[in-house]
């Protein structure tokens, strides 16, 4: 009978936030340094979509309406810390002003043209999927 930790992948969201026809950036407080998606980890007890609302509104200061769910993201590589993550990316609307809470020093809107190079964690990749799907290419492969 094992004593330790599980050994299965932690659960994690993160949420393309549509606003001013850009999307909106957190600028990461703790490594991974760079800019990312909102996002983080699932709390015992709730679900993604309240996770992925709690998480936006903590780092961002946004309401935001979930409107799709982009893809699940299940790399084992997909975060740099070794942590064993799989994400549920959802696409969601706001109004308002962006502003960096919890764990994000900074957030900000950038246009999709016009993104930070410094992206952490697995981001541009869900971000070109993101770009190839609002381009009519459908939904990310299914073995991300």
């Amino acid at each position: 009978m094992s004593h330790g930790p599980p050994e299965t992948p932690l659960a994690t969201v993160d949420v393309i936030i549509e606003i001013d026809g850009g999307i909106v950036l957190v600028r990461r407080r703790h490594p991974p340094l760079g800019w990312a998606l909102p996002g983080g980890f699932v709390d015992r007890g709730e679900s993604v979509a309240e996770a992925a609302r709690r998480e936006a509104k903590e780092e961002t200061a946004l309401e935001v309406e979930l409107r799709e769910l982009l893809g699940v993201y299940s790399d084992p590589k997909r975060d740099p810390r070794g942590l064993f993550t799989i994400s549920t990316v959802f696409i969601a609307s706001a109004r308002g002003k962006p502003e960096g809470g919890d764990d994000a020093a900074a957030a900000k809107v950038f246009a999709l043209d016009a993104l930070p190079p410094e992206i952490a964690f697995d981001h541009p990749t869900i971000l070109a999927d993101y770009r190839r799907y609002l381009a009519g290419g459908g939904r990310p492969p299914l073995d991300r």
